[in-house]
């Protein structure tokens, strides 16, 4: 990977000027604005930008450099040499947050539609996604459909990758269940211990920090070095500090933002590696934990990891350009507020997707009032799925697990649905499986139109 170039120093480039040019620089352009465009652009980009007319490369940097720095917020933050870190909040920071603010935190028809009988299966959905996509991350291989199909049912890992997805979703259940708890030194240790139990090749590392500085972060592809973190000797010191950032009250200042602060969070995890293995997933595991804790609820039902997954140099680079420009945590902070955006709007766009899916089923069952009635949400959401998946195969836990029941009714639910001739009972060793027919359809037709069996007619 391209390790962005550092940015000259101010110093040196103010010293290069008369005061008569400096005057110069700031009264062309707008001299307050920290952006490009709308963009917060590092120093890496800017050089192979033409500068605006009349103005060296140099002399555009300072310009922006300056503007940032009259905004900068200096954080309880440390690097690894003692200085700290500075984050500052344009526009676009603004309105993300605003955003996000407002659609994490729940819309009313949105906090309708999960809380009206859906809040498990959605819930389900999202752990399992967030679980997968996480470990795929730190280079978990297996395929979706089977490890949603281990989570689904419950059963025990098969190997390393599963292993790890199944950790991941334990983490996340784990904060769920202390969501309002102080975040501690010995919590995080905890959440370590939970993420990487059993996939670590010293089982001893899980929930221990390390305790030597044989580690450091290297590109995949050619072993470049990109970080190196700080001393094993100080992360005990570290850690404390960063919990007291994590719990400081929402009143005190200097004011950081909720957001801003679990992104920080996260920032400094990966930036300290303060464990042996498994640090990205801890860091996006306490990300979680911070957002829920200050009544983003809504983020018990997004998956981060899916969209870093997709461009994960981009991820890279946003830790590398805050290192290479003055601790500057803003490149970071910008670049996973956009990825919180889309991925609540992933959700929001899942959410109409399945509403108008499961609406469609409500409709075709509709035509018949005994069975529109005798049918519960969760057989018409498995009806719904098994629609778009014939042939697809269910079980009772699987069932119980997705919309948080107990087995009783999840077995009543499956077995209810085999007798209306809608699913196809199977005995697999001790445990039944139930199979949607290839003709669900027909079969449904069949059930609220007797006299007809044709869907289409």
């Amino acid at each position: 990977m391209h390790i962005p170039l550092s940015p000259p120093a101010l110093q040196d480039l103010l010293s290069d000027l008369d005061p008569e040019r400096i005057v110069a620089v700031f009264a062309s352009g707008d001299p307050t604005s920290p952006v490009v465009g709308g963009r917060y652009l590092h120093w890496d980009e800017i050089r192979h930008r033409p500068p605006p007319s009349g103005l060296t490369l140099e002399q555009w940097w300072l310009r922006l450099k300056i503007a940032r720095q009259c905004q900068y917020k200096e954080l309880p933050l440390l690097d690894k040499r003692g200085e700290p870190f500075v984050i500052c909040a344009p526009e676009q920071v603004q309105i993300d947050l605003h955003h996000i603010d407002r659609d994490a935190t729940g819309h009313i028809v949105l906090s309708q539609t999960i809380t009206t009988g859906h809040r498990d299966r959605y819930l389900m959905r999202s752990l399992i996604e967030e679980a997968i996509t996480s470990s795929q991350l730190e280079g978990a291989s297996t395929t979706r459909r089977v490890a949603e199909r281990m989570l689904r049912e419950g059963r025990r890992p098969r190997d390393a990758s599963e292993k790890m997805i199944f950790n991941n979703f334990r983490a996340m259940e784990i904060i769920r269940e202390r969501r309002d708890d102080p975040i501690t030194p010995e919590s995080i240790l905890e959440l370590h211990r939970a993420v990487t139990e059993g996939t670590l090749d010293n089982p001893e590392e899980a929930g221990r920090l390390r305790t030597d500085d044989d580690i450091s972060v290297r590109d995949r592809q050619d072993n470049t070095l990109l970080h190196q973190p700080p001393a094993w000797q100080e992360l005990p010191v570290r850690l404390e500090r960063l919990c007291e950032f994590a719990n400081t009250r929402a009143d005190a200042t200097p004011f950081v933002h909720p957001v801003l602060r679990a992104i920080l969070l996260h920032f400094m995890m990966g930036y300290d590696h303060p464990f042996a293995d498994g640090n990205g997933r801890t860091a996006r595991a306490l990300f979680y934990w911070s957002m829920a804790k200050s009544g983003y609820w809504l983020t018990e039902f997004i998956s981060i990891s899916e969209f870093l997954r997709q461009a994960p140099s981009r991820y890279v680079k946003s830790y590398l350009y805050t290192e290479t420009d003055g601790n500057d945590a803003t490149y970071f902070a910008i670049h996973q507020l956009a990825i919180i955006r889309k991925a609540v709007q992933a959700l929001l766009d899942y959410l109409e997707r399945s509403n108008e899916e499961q609406r469609q089923t409500e409709r075709l069952l509709s035509r018949s009032n005994d069975l529109r009635s005798r049918l519960n949400h969760r057989q018409i959401a498995l009806l719904t799925h098994a629609l778009k998946h014939p042939g697809d195969e269910y079980r009772v836990d699987s069932h119980q697990r997705t919309h948080g029941v107990v087995y009783q009714t999840a077995r009543a639910d499956l077995l209810d649905l085999t007798s209306l001739g809608l699913l196809a009972k199977t005995q697999i060793g001790k445990a039944y499986v139930f199979t949607a027919p290839a003709d669900l359809q027909v079969q449904i037709t069949r059930l609220v139109r007797p006299d007809k069996c044709d869907p289409l007619d």
